[in-house]
């Protein structure tokens, strides 16, 4: 009979870390929300030892809940087996705090900054394929309003930002968020986007694939690379522009600084 040995430190290693995260959909099993904390399901103090399947997530309510005795061991046990999140197949909506007339957004080294004037209406999209506003920003009234939508290489969402609303796919191998970093990854040391988020107006899109029909930007913290033919935009300082990149088709009405209208596009 093998025996899993007590060890001291209360630091999970990484990988069964990620291992938990995986099989409970990358948010607290009981409400969905992205924003959680590892739980010994038997208390740390007791067993002294990382189990994945001893770990689930909890947020900070269920959690401080279960801590104080409010919530019971069993609950906590039943949604472990039965995580909100894989029930629905994407993450519960969690509100970004993004607010104020003025957007700043940082993708591979490159600065987009816009002043929305007063009593007005705008619409900042810094890439756009096809006609589909991959990165963009609406500016209203003191409202600022992040949309963001990430597909993998089969066109399927896998994460989305709608109207400062945040969701998220369970299907990606890794979804993380630390602090104010969120990082999907497709496999091992295969990052498919990662963005650190600073309220009220800054967003940062530090590597990654922005991926949709066949078009590939790739993002690495010092430049902006169109995979398709090889141009790079590094280090550009992009003030009150309402369109940066449009790759592939899109409406006359839009007059970017860069238009690729006939952008070969990959198999």
């Amino acid at each position: 009979m093998s025996v899993t040995p007590k060890i001291h430190s209360r630091n999970i290693p990484l990988p069964i870390q990620r291992e938990v995260r995986q099989r409970c959909g990358f948010g607290c099993v009981i409400c969905g929300i992205p924003l959680y904390e590892y739980e010994h399901m038997n208390e740390w103090a007791i067993v002294k030892r990382h189990v994945a399947d001893e770990i689930t997530l909890l947020c900070d309510k269920h959690h401080r809940e279960k801590t104080s005795g409010l919530l019971p061991k069993q609950v906590v046990e039943k949604a472990n087996l039965d995580p909100y999140n894989l029930r629905s197949g994407v993450s519960k909506p969690y509100d970004l705090y993004f607010s104020g007339n003025k957007i700043n957004a940082v993708i591979g080294s490159n600065l987009f900054t816009y002043l929305c004037p007063k009593n007005s209406l705008s619409v900042m999209t810094p890439i756009s394929i096809d006609g589909v506003p991959i990165v963009s920003v609406i500016l209203m009234d003191n409202h600022l309003l992040l949309n963001i939508i990430i597909f993998d290489k089969f066109n399927n969402v896998v994460f989305e930002i709608r109207d400062n609303q945040l969701f998220y796919s369970t299907e990606p191998w890794d979804i993380q968020l630390v602090g104010t970093t969120l990082t999907i990854r497709e496999s091992l040391g295969n990052i498919l986007i990662e963005f650190k988020f600073t309220p009220p107006n800054l967003i940062e899109i530090t590597r990654g694939k922005l991926l949709l029909n066949g078009v590939e930007v790739k993002i690495k913290p010092k430049e902006i690379l169109i995979n398709n033919n090889t141009i790079s935009y590094i280090g550009n300082l992009i003030f009150d522009c309402t369109h940066f990149l449009a790759l592939g088709p899109h409406h006359p009405n839009i007059k970017a600084m860069y238009n690729f209208n006939n952008i070969d596009r990959y198999k």
